[in-house]
């Protein structure tokens, strides 16, 4: 049975007469969580429906949506660059890490709360910082396909080559295991007593902190260094590509021919400010233990909203897709 507070288990053996004061003190430190209640957006019962329904309508376009843009980029050869093979794996991170997060999250709005155990807790954790690692890298690695495009357009066959894409994109998939692995391990390795329920859609970090108890600061600082070291890393090379790309782009004499280059890189800077936005707000700003209705509305951003613009961010301003689009729709209708 799920352990919710320490109040039966005291009574229970005080009333055997097996400990003491300060035995019962003891027990208390020792009893732990084996399982968490997620309650968030369950303060107010009449708004459950409606976010319900929202909820279930933007991750059905989520799921749509990406997973369109991937049949897409597999069946038109167009597409087979090194760039749609990125945005590919980018849709089947978004699909994945909203689907760990989502449905949990509907269920919760259903039933006013939702169970987790301890283990189901932790694979939750786990995944999604799998995915969101990947997610972090591959927009990282996009970048540097814009920089070897813009700024060295005459070597990039050679650069990126079928192995180079593959061992850039294996490489994303290994560092975000390990950094999950990392943070997962730190972060269940704390001890959680007394309250056990979650004021955030899913089980993350920093309601997580929020229960701990005990001395966890060796755990916080690794994960914390983690997070910070993912989330810099990645950006450092998108800021680093973009500098580059942004002095090529200068000495571009035509103001026309400035503005077409710059555009093949719009809708991955899109991309790139609304996911690390929403990241450094939440992890980076020095409040790790709190969890607040602002908290959640951005957790909401990153896990259903930004997974769901991310096919329109792509396909909109990006007439390579809007062309392939077009003409699988066309097939499809001879068909």
């Amino acid at each position: 049975m799920a352990i919710r507070s320490t109040g039966y288990w005291v009574v229970r053996v005080a009333a055997l007469g097996l400990i003491g004061t300060t035995g019962i003190t003891a027990e208390m430190n020792l009893t732990l969580v084996t399982e968490f209640f997620l309650i968030a957006f369950t303060e107010c019962p009449e708004w459950a429906l409606p976010l319900f329904l929202l909820f279930l309508f933007m991750y059905l376009i989520t799921l749509l949506g990406n997973l369109g843009m991937i049949i897409l980029i597999c069946v038109d050869r167009r597409l087979h660059t090194p760039m749609y093979l990125l945005l590919s794996h980018l849709s089947f991170m978004d699909i994945c890490y909203s689907s760990v997060t989502v449905p949990q999250m509907l269920a919760m709005l259903l039933e006013h709360r939702a169970a987790l155990s301890y283990t189901r807790c932790a694979a939750q954790f786990f995944l999604f910082t799998f995915f969101g690692s990947i997610d972090c890298y591959l927009l990282a690695l996009m970048a540097y396909d814009c920089y070897l495009a813009v700024c060295q357009p005459l070597l990039y066959v050679t650069n990126m080559t079928q192995q180079a894409r593959l061992s850039l994109v294996a490489g994303a998939y290994v560092a975000g295991l390990f950094s999950a692995l990392v943070r997962t391990v730190s972060a269940f390795t704390l001890s959680f007593c007394g309250a056990n329920e979650i004021d955030f859609i899913f089980c993350d970090l920093p309601p997580l902190l929020k229960l701990a108890c005990g001395d966890s600061y060796t755990q916080e600082v690794v994960i914390v260094v983690f997070a910070i070291f993912v989330i810099s890393a990645s950006m450092v090379v998108i800021l680093v590509s973009y500098l580059f790309i942004i002095v090529a782009i200068m000495r571009i004499p035509s103001a026309g021919s400035q503005a077409k280059t710059f555009s093949t890189c719009t809708s991955h800077l899109t991309a790139v400010s609304l996911f690390f936005g929403t990241l450094i707000f939440l992890y980076l700003r020095g409040n790790l233990g709190q969890s607040s209705e602002k908290n959640q509305v951005v957790s909401v951003l990153y896990t259903e909203v930004i997974p769901m613009l991310n096919p329109l961010i792509y396909s909109l301003r990006n007439k390579e897709v809007k062309e392939a689009l077009r003409k699988f729709l066309n097939r499809v209708k001879l068909s």
